[in-house]
C-alpha cells in the first residue's frame, strides 16, 4: 500500500509538488502524460493549475486523475 497524498501544488513546467501522509515531499513530472487522452486538456495552464487533493490522490477540474501509486512510484524526493 502506498502513502496517500495530503497536499498538491502545481509548479512551473508541468511539475507537481506532492506531500504524502508519510511526510515525503516529492516532485512529479506531468509532461509525459500531456499527450494522452484527457490529460491533453491539462496543456492549458489554468486547467493544469486546477489540481487538488481528492481522497488519497489528486484530480483536476476536468475530472482527470492519477492513482497515488503512480504518483509515488514515478516521483522524486525533494
Amino acid at each position: 500500500m502506498y502513502p496517500a497524498i495530503t497536499e498538491v501544488k502545481p509548479e512551473i513546467d508541468y511539475m507537481l509538488l506532492l506531500t504524502f501522509d508519510n511526510g515525503d515531499k516529492r516532485v512529479f513530472d506531468m509532461k509525459p502524460y500531456l499527450d494522452i487522452g484527457i490529460f491533453r486538456e491539462l496543456k492549458n495552464i489554468s486547467k493544469f493549475n486546477s489540481v487538488r487533493v481528492s481522497f488519497d490522490s489528486i484530480e483536476w477540474e476536468n475530472e482527470a486523475d492519477l492513482d497515488p501509486e503512480i504518483l509515488f512510484q514515478n516521483s522524486k524526493i525533494v
